[in-house]
């Protein structure tokens, strides 16, 4: 959908991660199952009041929960939806809520939300199941004065479907307008607005509101990527290569592609587009000394063994024990033997690994992930502009810590999964400044370089470092810098 595309979106459903739950024994009642818009409820309420990860809380619920495919379907797209809407929802909500949503019990507010949700963004839910279903949950869990409520406020809002339509959210200061329509934090759209201009900032508040598409990256050591895409076609799944990534596979129809024995055989990985370049740009050769020192869950260091074809050695650190089981799992799986998975703060690497020790060197930084909103829509209203201050911080010290490591001659890659300047350009540009032994390369494979020029992510004058936005592949939004240290 493009910037000025003022229509209701349709959302596919997302899909979710299978689960199991354990029979209730003997002496233990089953419990009455929820509905699918009692867990989205549920859901909400949770992300909402701790700051849970949408992806992680709505998994959980989907585990215990053992739904059928379709009701799993719903409550995922309740759920996404719900929150990534949540401002254009409210803004309509406010005109019938007598009292003021900030009055409601924030259960109440959440289930008017994804009812809103039903009736203004999902054609195919009949309108008196969303209305009925909300004022039954409404007097299962308050009285009778709150379901009548919810009851009076959806019917109107039913009435007003017409008049409701993102096309007719209009406002003199445009920034108001574009995160009222396109449901963003003002502050957010003003950013992006002084840094990309308001047409593309608009451009990447509706990409953001997409459909994230899947894509798969090939394991070229066991197959290439046009053979595992012969294997896919012929196997019923709507499959083409990716106009970017080197070793990607965008998937449009088909199933659950983790649950399945070409994943199972270590035939491919899960990983978004944007994410592939990363090892690519790090472009590292057969037999080189490489650390990645944000590693899990192990996507870019399984890139980077690969790329090296299996002989050399991978340094995949996380600070997590717990992680590093992840990056263990995915090199097993994939049959990589040239990746070691070790536990450290990334801080204190220089003081694990001698200087200049390292022939590449990635940094995949923490940060304050708007390139992923997609993905997990509750980070653009769980984000401040004093977090992503903060994180810049955190970068800088993270780069001043571990760029001694590179050997002279060798490579150091910066990269985030966000569009925030602060983190990326003025990042790179402040380590440049504070360390000359560094410079930035435009050395990238030149089939990506030209890819990012037809999508305008970057200029003629390519000096090493890129701003992909949500928009340009439909992609998640990343930022890549290549920088060698002279010898």
């Amino acid at each position: 959908m493009t910037a000025g595309d003022t229509r209701k979106p349709k959302r596919p459903h997302h899909r979710p991660a299978a689960g199991g739950k354990q029979a209730p024994t003997a002496q233990q009642a089953p419990r009455k199952a929820k509905s699918p818009r009692e867990l989205a409820l549920d859901t909400l309420v949770k992300v909402a009041q701790t700051g849970a990860y949408s992806n992680l809380q709505l998994n959980r619920v989907l585990q215990e929960a053992e739904l059928q495919r379709a009701d799993a379907g719903l409550v995922t797209e309740l759920v996404y939806g719900t929150i990534q809407r949540q401002a254009t929802l409210d803004h309509w909500l406010s005109r019938f809520v007598a009292k003021g949503l900030h009055k409601l019990d924030p259960w109440v507010h959440q289930l008017l939300r994804l009812s809103a949700y039903q009736l203004l963004f999902l054609d195919r839910v009949p309108a008196h199941a969303a209305v009925n279903e909300a004022v039954t949950i409404a007097k299962k869990r308050g009285h009778a004065g709150i379901s009548g409520m919810v009851n009076g406020v959806l019917r109107s809002i039913d009435r007003g479907r017409s008049e409701l339509e993102l096309s007719a959210v209009t406002h003199a200061d445009r920034a108001v307008q574009t995160a009222l329509r396109h449901s963003y934090p003002e502050w957010l759209v003003r950013r992006w607005t002084e840094v990309y201009g308001a047409e593309t900032a608009e451009a990447i508040c509706a990409s953001g509101n997409g459909q994230p598409h899947a894509s798969i990256r090939a394991n070229t050591l066991r197959l290439s990527r046009e053979a595992l895409l012969e294997q896919l076609q012929a196997a019923g799944y709507e499959a083409e290569a990716s106009p970017v990534a080197p070793a990607g596979i965008i998937i449009s129809r088909g199933g659950n592609l983790a649950d399945t024995d070409g994943f199972r055989e270590g035939l491919w990985t899960m990983q978004d587009e944007s994410s592939m370049l990363v090892s690519e740009v790090v472009a590292p050769a057969a037999g080189m000394q490489v650390l990645d020192c944000c590693a899990a869950p192990g996507g870019k260091s399984t890139h980077l063994a690969e790329l090296m074809g299996g002989k050399g050695k991978v340094w995949a650190n996380d600070i997590h024990a717990h992680k590093r089981e992840l990056i263990v799992s995915q090199t097993e799986r994939l049959k990589l033997r040239n990746v070691e998975a070790i536990t450290e703060d990334a801080m204190k690497l220089g003081e694990r690994f001698k200087p200049h020790s390292m022939d590449a060197v990635l940094l995949d930084a923490p940060c304050s992930g708007f390139g992923v909103i997609r993905r997990k829509p509750e980070i653009k209203w769980n984000k401040t502009a004093g977090d992503v201050a903060e994180i810049a911080a955190v970068q800088q010290r993270l780069l001043d810590a571990v760029c001694g490591l590179v050997r002279p001659g060798g490579v150091l890659v910066y990269s985030t999964c966000t569009i925030e300047q602060e983190e990326n350009e003025r990042q790179v540009a402040r380590f440049l400044k504070e360390h000359p032994e560094f410079e930035l390369d435009a050395n990238w494979p030149e089939a990506i370089v030209e890819q990012l020029r037809k999508a305008g992510a970057v200029g003629e004058r390519f000096d090493g470092q890129a701003q992909l936005l949500p928009q340009h592949f439909n992609s998640d939004g990343f930022f890549i810098a290549r920088m060698v240290k002279r010898a």
